[in-house]
């Protein structure tokens, strides 16, 4: 009888811990889209139907030239 004492009080905040949980995935939307990652991983890679993003294209580095025509940064 003296367990019931422990027991019950801990399986109370366990519930509500669990309830918490519950609402803060709620809240935070955790369950807005259950089949899209389900799905999209049968998708094929190379299927040309999957939009890509465009490809970022740097442009090339040249070294500036000091106005007196000497790099400063060879001393």
């Amino acid at each position: 009888m003296g367990v019931l004492y422990l027991f019950v009080p801990i399986s109370m905040v366990i519930a509500g811990i669990l309830v918490w949980a519950a609402f803060w995935a709620i809240r935070n939307n955790q369950y807005e889209d259950l089949e899209g990652p389900a799905h999209r991983i049968l998708m094929d890679d190379d299927d040309p139907r999957i939009p890509t993003r465009p490809s970022v294209v740097s442009p090339e580095i040249t070294p500036k030239k000091s106005p007196m025509g000497a790099d400063k940064s060879t001393k």
